[in-house]
């Protein structure tokens, strides 16, 4: 059996007077850590408008990894902009909503990351805090970025996972010690995603598709990709992600 190409979004590194044009990003981690699952990994450019190409890209995926980055613009959950969202990148918004959608439609296996959670959640009608710590009552800290020494794989805070969830079954524990690298957050949860880990504080940090044993669509608010080393048990999403995606 062929290994399964799982599709990678990326994000918009503006020009670099005298050094580098525009390019489209993404980094390395995710693809090792898919690669090491067994995937062939392809990168997908962020050809904003161009439906066709893009369209030729996702018919050859057998599965959709939405990673982590930069923050999701409130145009695209119907909201005004505060001066609490950060930078944005309008074509990455644009291309992962599409891939997304497509995929939903299909029932092709999605795994989303971070922002990636956010993004799913944006996709199927929900919306976001623009920043947690402004927004979300009674807040604790979630913007553990990698800054000053701090190193990716740094747990930050535990998540509780809904006892008969998917997750729960997967990862074997009703409490799991996560890192945390974000400031946006699910706010108003899409219909059609279940609420399956939560932080101290009650922000959704994990969400699964009402039918993922037989869709696989999951996402989580922390980084997995950087804890494999830290606690193997975070290995199994990947793997099961690469499973359904071989079966799909």
């Amino acid at each position: 059996m062929r290994p399964p190409i799982i599709g990678i979004t990326t994000q918009t590194l503006e020009a670099v007077p005298d050094q580098l044009p525009r390019c489209w990003i993404m980094s390395q981690r995710y693809v090792q850590v898919l690669t090491a699952a067994g995937a062939v990994p392809w990168v997908i450019p962020l050809l904003q408008g161009d439906e066709e190409t893009l369209r030729a890209i996702y018919e050859r995926l057998d599965g959709l990894f939405l990673p982590g980055g930069v923050d999701i613009d409130p145009a695209a959950y119907d909201e005004p902009r505060t001066e609490l969202c950060g930078r944005t990148d309008p074509a990455r918004d644009w291309t992962e909503l599409l891939f997304t959608r497509w995929a939903l439609s299909d029932r092709k296996p999605v795994l989303a990351v971070c922002r990636g959670a956010q993004l799913l959640n944006v996709a199927v009608g929900g919306s976001l805090y623009q920043d947690v710590g402004a927004q979300h009552p009674d807040a604790i800290k979630h913007d553990h970025f990698p800054v000053a020494g701090r190193r990716r794989d740094e747990l930050a805070h535990e998540v509780r996972i809904a006892p008969e969830s998917w997750l729960r079954q997967l990862l074997g524990t009703d409490t799991i010690a996560v890192n945390s690298m974000h400031h946006q957050g699910i706010a108003r949860l899409a219909p059609g995603l279940v609420p399956v880990a939560t932080s101290p504080d009650g922000l959704i940090e994990g969400v699964e598709g009402a039918l993922v044993r037989e869709h696989f669509l999951v996402g989580v608010q922390w980084h997995p990709e950087d804890m494999v080393d830290v606690d193997p048990r975070m290995r199994r999403l990947f793997d099961a992600f690469i499973e359904a995606a071989r079966g799909n």
